[in-house]
């Protein structure tokens, strides 16, 4: 398994995955649009294939000039893709859809593969394109995974939950690192114990790299950062890690509305616990890094962000001093 074709590969996931595999020793090709600036346009040791994933023609033209070992799909969005892909490459030693957590269709705590059910996909939500449909679409790209795999590929998907790290272009780790780089106060929806497991980019691309080596075709991974922190110890370990001193405030949602803010309005809080199980994983050998090592890593890597989520300050500031009248 020496030559590895990631589909995407200069955003976020991807372009740390490029970093792994180089580590591990792969030749890596990149296939993308080229619609973003290619980080590694200047590295000798990473090739680039200009086409669009939705052309089955350049999908095979890409597998026959780079005759993968392994493919990397970080941009199937729809099921059609999967199906596609999976058929163009059907002879490689590994296929890893990166599928989501939001392909779980209820709360289960733990959600676990193979037991926790996915959402339903109709044909309309197939092939929108809206954020609703998000998690179908990506759960109908792990049953198109299992299919393939019947049908004898060597396909298997994994499931992150929300992603963080360095280059993260959501920004959603980024709107609380701003808030304890600027704010002696930070305000924080709820008791702060709300739970939405985050993972951190590396633990997601070390997981891609294990399961495309060790893991079992039909089968779907969860990743999740090992230890799991409430909102309250994000921001925590977030200020530790800009050696920074901030007083943690919470609201309940009266208080937010006082603000005209929700709690939702807030990026990672979940009002429902959102946690996967990561046994699976870790049964293939995965090592992941600390949480904490993690956000320390981001919340002092320089790097820009194409969004700017959560509430506006001035209004978060209207809430304090509210709490404090």
């Amino acid at each position: 398994m020496s030559r590895a074709l990631i589909i995407g590969g200069t955003r976020f996931i991807g372009r740390h995955l490029v970093t792994e595999l180089l580590d591990a020793g792969y030749e890596v090709t990149l296939f993308n649009r080229g619609n973003h600036d290619n980080p590694f346009a200047e590295n000798d040791d990473v090739a680039q294939f200009t086409g669009d994933r939705t052309s089955d023609a350049a999908l095979e033209q890409a597998r026959d000039e780079v005759d993968p070992s392994i493919v990397v799909d970080c941009v199937a969005y729809y099921p059609g893709e999967v199906r596609m892909a999976t058929e163009i490459f059907a002879d490689v030693d590994a296929y890893v859809f990166v599928s989501s957590g939001s392909a779980y269709g209820t709360n289960d705590i733990p959600k676990r593969e193979g037991q926790t059910a996915l959402e339903p996909c109709s044909d309309e939500q197939a092939v929108d394109d809206s954020h609703e449909s998000y998690g179908a679409r990506k759960a109908e790209g792990d049953r198109a995974v299992f299919a393939a795999a019947e049908d004898g590929v060597r396909a298997m998907s994994v499931r992150p939950t929300i992603v963080y790290g360095p280059h993260d272009y959501t920004g959603r780790l980024n709107y609380w690192t701003e808030r304890v780089r600027s704010q002696d106060r930070v305000l924080v929806p709820g008791d702060g114990t709300n739970i939405h497991h985050l993972v951190a980019v590396e633990n997601v691309v070390r997981a891609i790299r294990t399961v495309a080596e060790e893991g079992t075709p039909g089968e779907a991974y969860n990743v999740g950062d090992h230890r799991v922190l409430t909102l309250g110890e994000v921001v925590e370990q977030i200020a530790t890690g800009l050696d920074a001193d901030v007083e943690i405030v919470t609201a309940v949602e009266r208080d937010l509305a006082d603000g005209g803010l929700e709690a939702g309005d807030f990026p990672l809080y979940n009002p429902n616990p959102h946690l996967l199980s990561t046994a699976k994983l870790y049964d293939l050998g995965w090592a992941p890094v600390d949480p904490t090592d993690a956000i320390a890593d981001t919340v002092t890597t320089a790097y820009d962000t194409e969004r700017d989520p959560g509430p506006d300050p001035a209004d978060t500031e209207g809430v304090l001093r509210s709490l404090d009248s």
